[in-house]
Order: structure tokens, then sequence, then C-alpha cells
């Protein structure tokens, strides 16, 4: 008779990993492979490496930035980097045995041949936040609460108000994850911090499951990254995982019933509860808006019949669109959970500043307000823009990352004076405009090869200069990425700025010679 073969190794493995919930857990020897070696990929793998665990750093890119990213990890401890695409692809030995561990970076899709070896072979898969989650605790240092923040749009804003909100209130306080800053350069701080405003995309969501945040937000849904989840039912499982294991509040938004579902679905810890922000007048359990005033009918005890008023909106900012309240409320709604008072919120909201790149006001020429909102990278952002103004001139296109766009033309089309389309490839905008709005004007720029990006912004500019009137908003929202002709969105949007500057410095020249 045969004797089976039993494959314990995975489970010993597993074993292993589940006891790892605090800095001061046996890391030393834990083979790990690490995927990228940009900011997250450089944070985890010098992160392990303090630890004791033996890392190897796999990257598809080869520049100078990465060879001396390189450089240094060696020189802490990373036992091998291998950088180049050819090599990138290849699940790697760590020592010379199967690894029991792979950390990766937001970027690897989960279709990633390395990642489909490491799952392949029963070999567990982390992102940088859920090592952050396990690794935080430490004895002699402060362990902060987390505030968690997702949605296709508005996170960044909501993130960083949050973070004003909680530094109003004298708590030592830093927006981390998906904003910028590294989670684990947080984590690791020696005094260490009492909450952290943390941002959550979706691609680092898809890598966490042990979070438990004391209050979580999921602040809109819609369709984006289908490229890399898959799906868009994919995208929307992976956005939900920011209300499991919520300790006491789990904040949804009150005018989309798909955040609502999430929070009814989620899997919360005892006692905790919904509250719901709204632009509108808020029902029991909501924070929302009354007269110009958000106000508190979740956190008081009075709810049942009476509010209290936690800031003015225009203590947001210079323009505030409508989206932009929703985000203060969904964010006063975070921090109100973790006990701060209205003067706190309030505070907090007049030390936001916007942002760059963020539905920015760039200049008003002769009674036309040029407006920069280059972070509209998806058709959502870009409708909560088109929104606010009326009527448009509309500068858009770039990379669709898989996303349609005809329930974008379809609500906007009445506001739309003309669209100029940018984008070395924007036939899905094209073609939704064709279909739904097919009498607004559409000019086509030529020259939409990569890296075109200054030379057609500067013609776009130019071109709605020609169209618009007093009165007119010219709103550059691409609804789209930029990486076709840009380095990134905050270059774009750099290039439009810079465009109706020089049209604004041509305009004063030409009036001084007349």
């Amino acid at each position: 008779m045969d004797c089976p073969i039993v494959r314990d190794e995975p489970r010993r493995s597993s074993d292993r990993l589940s006891a790892l919930t605090s800095w001061d857990a046996d890391w030393a020897g834990l083979k790990v492979v690490v995927t990228g070696i940009t900011k997250t990929g450089f944070s985890v793998a010098d992160t392990l490496a303090e630890l004791g665990a033996r890392v190897v750093v796999v990257a598809g890119s080869d520049d100078e930035d990465s060879r001396r990213a390189a450089d240094t990890l060696k020189i802490v401890g990373v036992t091998e980097v291998i950088l180049g695409q050819d090599t990138s692809t290849l699940l790697p030995l760590v020592d010379g045995e199967q690894a029991e561990l792979v950390v990766t970076s937001p970027g690897y899709r989960p279709s990633h041949p390395l990642l489909l070896s490491a799952a392949d072979a029963d070999i567990p898969i982390w992102g940088d936040v859920e090592l952050a989650w396990r690794v935080q605790v430490k004895a002699g240092r402060k362990t902060a609460k987390w505030l968690t923040i997702t949605g296709t749009n508005g996170k960044t804003t909501t993130t960083t108000m949050v973070e004003g909100m909680l530094q109003a209130a004298g708590l030592r306080a830093i927006a981390v994850g998906n904003i910028g800053t590294p989670i684990l350069d947080a984590v690791r701080d020696p005094e260490g911090y009492d909450v952290l405003a943390v941002e959550l995309s979706s691609f680092q969501l898809h890598w966490s499951d042990s979070l438990e945040p004391l209050a979580s937000v999921c602040l809109n849904l819609a369709e984006d990254h289908v490229d890399w989840h898959g799906s868009f039912a994919a995208y929307a499982a992976d956005k939900a995982k920011v209300y499991a294991h919520t300790k006491s509040v789990c904040v949804y938004n009150a005018e989309q019933i798909e955040t609502e579902r999430m929070v009814q679905d989620a899997d919360v810890q005892e006692g905790c509860r919904a509250v719901g922000f709204t632009t509108g007048l808020p029902a029991i359990s909501m924070i929302g808006v009354v007269e110009g005033l958000i106000v508190d009918r979740a956190f008081i005890a009075e709810r049942a019949d009476s509010a209290v008023e936690l800031a003015h909106c225009s203590d947001i900012s210079e323009l505030v669109p409508r989206h932009l309240v929703a985000n203060a409320a969904a964010a006063a709604a975070l921090v109100r959970a973790a006990g701060l008072t209205p003067e706190d919120v309030r505070n907090g909201l007049r030390a936001y500043s916007d942002g760059d790149h963020r539905i920015a006001p760039v200049a008003t020429i002769d009674g036309v307000l040029w407006v920069n909102d280059s972070k509209a990278t998806n058709p959502h952002a870009a409708s909560a823009s088109l929104s606010a103004f009326n009527p448009v001139i509309w500068i858009a296109g770039g990379l669709s990352k898989g996303v349609e766009y005809d329930a974008l033309v379809q609500t906007h089309a009445a506001r739309l004076k003309a669209v100029v389309i940018i984008g070395a490839e924007s036939s899905a905008l094209a073609g939704a405009l064709l279909r739904h709005a097919p009498k607004v004007p559409l000019i086509h720029l030529e020259g939409g090869q990569t890296g075109s990006g200054d030379a057609v912004m500067a013609a776009a500019v130019a071109a709605s200069a020609e169209i618009a009137e007093s009165g007119d908003t010219v709103l550059m929202a691409p609804a789209s990425a930029s990486m076709d002709q840009f380095s990134s969105y905050a270059h774009r949007g750099e290039s439009f700025i810079n465009a109706v500057r020089e049209l604004l410095d041509r305009r004063a020249s030409a009036n001084k010679e007349s």
C-alpha cells in the first residue's frame, strides 16, 4: 500500500505567520520575497530586515534610483535584490529555500506571474498595510488607533481633512498609506502616534485581511481600476473590505446605497454602529447639512430631535462643490467616532487646504474661470467637477483604465458648451460624446503620442480660449489617467496651469499695446 505524501510545510509556515501579530514576535529568519523597490517596497524590505527576516527584493525597474535603493537595502541587511523586467516575473528562492511569505507593492496585479506562482505554492501574500497592522504593537511605544478611508474618489481629500481635525484636537496624528507617506514609516516611529488617518486604495485592501480600525468609511463606489481587479464586482468586493473587523463606527454614504449595503454585509466587532453622511438633511445617526451648516445627529445624546453644529460649509475652501462638503461630513463622522469635539472639526476644516490639482481655480481671464482638476482621473471624479459649473468647456481624455463614459456624458451633456479631447487614446470618451451629446462641438487635438503632453495642453488651452466667453468655465478634468502623455496627474496639472498663465500674460501684453 502506497503511503500518502503530506505537504505540511505550508501549514507550518501558516502557523508561524498567524503568530506574527506584534513587533516583538518571532520574525527572525522568516523567508520573505518583497516585490517593488520604490517607496512601498523599500519601506517593507527595510522593516523586515530590521525585524531579522531573510529578505529577497524583486523589482522590474533597473534604473539609477532602483540601484541606489538596492545598495541601501543591502547595507541594512536585505539578503538579495534582483532588478530587471526579465527576472521580476520569477518567484526567487530565499537562501536556497522556498519563501514563507510574499509582501507585495500595490502596483503588482494579482495576475502577475510572480504572485500567481506564490499562490500556486500556497505561499501567503500580504500588502504593506497588512504588515504594518501586524508590527504596530511594540513594547514601550504607544499603539495608534486607525481611521481607515477608501472610495473611488475623495480619499486623499477626506484623509487630509481627518488629519487636520485630529491635529487641531492636539493629537499626534498623521495621514498615511495611499496618500504618500508609507504607513510602515509611521508605525516604526519611535514615539508612536495617537491616531493614524489611513488612506487605502483598492489594491492595498486586496492584500489586507487583519485590520481592525476604530472607524472606517467607503466614501463612494464607481467603476475604476477594472483592468487591475478583473471586474467591477471584484473591485467593489475589495473596497468593501475597509469595513471588516471595524471596532466602533462604520461610516457610509447615505446617498449611495452600495456603501450602506457594504456595511450591512460586513463582519464587524460587537457594538459597532453604522453612521451615515449626506449633503442633504441628516436623519438620525447621520451627519449632514442644514442651511449651509454641517451638523451632527449621530454622536449626541439628543439625536432623536436635535443636531449640533460642526462647521459652516464656507469654512472649507474658496470653491465648495457638493462633493467637498460630502468629504468634510465623512471626515467629521470618523473623527467624532474618535471622540473629537465640534470645535476640533471646525478648526480642522478651517486649516484645510484643497491641495494641488483638485478643483483649483487658476485664473479668471475676461470673465472666463479656468479650473484645474487634473486629479479627476476617472469618470466619477470628473462628474463631481462638472456638477459644480455651467456652462463648461471641458478638457478631457487620457488613459481610460478600461472604464466607460456613457453615464458621465449623459449626466452632464446639457452643461457642455464644447469638449477639447486630449490623450493618446481617447476613443471611448469620444464615442460616448458622439452617442449622448451629438450637438456638442468636439475638438480633437493632433499630437497624441506618448510624451507630447505640454504641447498638447498648450493647444488645448488655446482652443478653449477661442470658444470661451464671459461667464463660461474652462474645466480641465480629464476623467482619465495621465501616463500616456504626462509623467503624472501633477505634471498634467502643472502643464495646464502654465498654459493658462501664458495665455494670461499674452492677453495682458495685448491690452497694454492697445
